[in-house]
């Protein structure tokens, strides 16, 4: 089927509307041949951990390797980021997943099979791709009926589970409306409501708050986490405050390659390190963290340095941020007894605070690891 802004062109049967569902043809629909064997006898690889799995991933367009070696596994039942600035090989990596796309090299498998084996995977793999389009003729019930149908659910459960996910997504009265005659936001929500129609167990969702007001974007965020150990969920998104909220863990790319991946803690070092924002001292104050400054008395970084859980503690002038690291390996210890402990130290020296945080923030380690331009 053709696409157009990455969604099929609506054609005579209702198999080429939205494709979102795992119901579109990848680019080649050839798979190795161990994996063909087992889909035709519904076997999987020693997979149960990992719900997706990339194993050297490597995805050319002529000279240029826009997914450049990857290796990466998703657990099941974790809400998932893929992380990167424009060009990081976000998109690639998406619809290779979705089986829109094939490696060149390496192997992927979404719950044990290669994305190219459709009939495996049908009613498991719900995809969103950014720039769907709804068909404009069609009512948003009519639509989400033959998308369920599509997935092989009987007609006679079809209407129903339509009606629940339309329901899940805040569109009941939506129902008889056509898809044409929807805002963005109803647009996009629609969208979201065909690739979790019928509780598939993989849930990909490219930039799904793109364009949305603040309220809309928060209402699917609280869909997105309230599917959270029902399936898994990969998110790509530019919005990094959006993925630190919701995502378990992530990846990171930047030109096609893996610079960093784990859980959202370790990323963003929450359960090593805690952050103080530290102002400078106003006119008249005495008390500052500055090595630099002469008169500024030691005893805060003194005493925070002896505190026993304390592994290191350091001041950064540029950013005015006191960095305490803490060691992860005691089970006492986490970052709220570490907050707790300097917050009192400095309160009683009288050192000015205005935030705290755990670790460095993603924007930061995104920054940090990536080419910016």
């Amino acid at each position: 089927m053709s696409t157009t802004n990455g969604a099929p062109e609506k054609s005579d049967g209702a198999e080429a509307r939205l494709g979102a569902k795992h119901d579109a043809r990848p680019e080649t629909s050839d798979a190795p041949a161990s994996r063909k064997k087992a889909g035709r006898e519904g076997l999987k690889t020693d997979s149960s951990e990992a719900a997706i799995r990339l194993s050297g991933v490597t995805k050319s367009f002529g000279l240029k390797n826009a997914v450049d070696n990857l290796t990466l596994v998703i657990n099941t039942g974790s809400v998932f980021g893929l992380i990167g600035p424009n060009g990081a090989g976000k998109t690639t990596t998406f619809s290779m997943m979705a089986g829109y796309l094939k490696p060149s090299q390496g192997s992927l498998e979404v719950l044990g099979f290669a994305p190219s084996q459709v009939d495996q995977l049908r009613g498991k793999l719900g995809v969103l791709p950014q720039d769907a389009l709804l068909p404009a003729n069609d009512k948003v019930g009519e639509f989400l009926v033959d998308m369920a149908r599509l997935q092989g659910i009987r007609a006679d459960d079809a209407t129903r589970r339509a009606r629940d996910v339309l329901q899940e997504v805040d569109g009941a009265t939506w129902w008889a409306t056509r898809c044409g005659a929807l805002s963005h936001g109803m647009a996009k929500r629609v969208q979201l409501a065909q690739a979790i129609l019928g509780d598939p167990q993989v849930v990909l969702l490219d930039e799904p708050t793109a364009g949305l007001d603040p309220r809309i974007a928060h209402e699917v965020r609280e869909i997105i986490k309230s599917r959270k150990g029902r399936c898994t969920l990969v998110v790509s998104s530019h919005n990094l405050a959006e993925l630190e909220e919701v995502c378990d863990g992530a990846a990171i790319l930047d030109r096609g390659r893996l610079m960093a991946s784990g859980t959202m803690a370790d990323l963003t070092a929450a359960t090593e390190q805690v952050r103080f924002r530290i102002p400078p001292p106003s006119r008249g104050e005495a008390v500052s963290l500055s090595p630099t400054d002469a008169n500024a008395p030691s005893a805060p970084m003194v005493a925070i340095r002896e505190l026993p859980m304390v592994t290191l503690a350091e001041y950064d002038d540029e950013r005015g941020e006191l960095i305490v690291h803490f060691d992860r390996t005691k089970p006492e210890v986490d970052a709220e007894q570490v907050i707790g402990a300097v917050l009192w130290i400095l309160l009683q020296q009288k050192v000015r605070i205005s935030g705290v945080s755990k670790g460095r923030g993603l924007e930061q380690r995104v920054m940090d690891l990536t080419d910016q331009p």
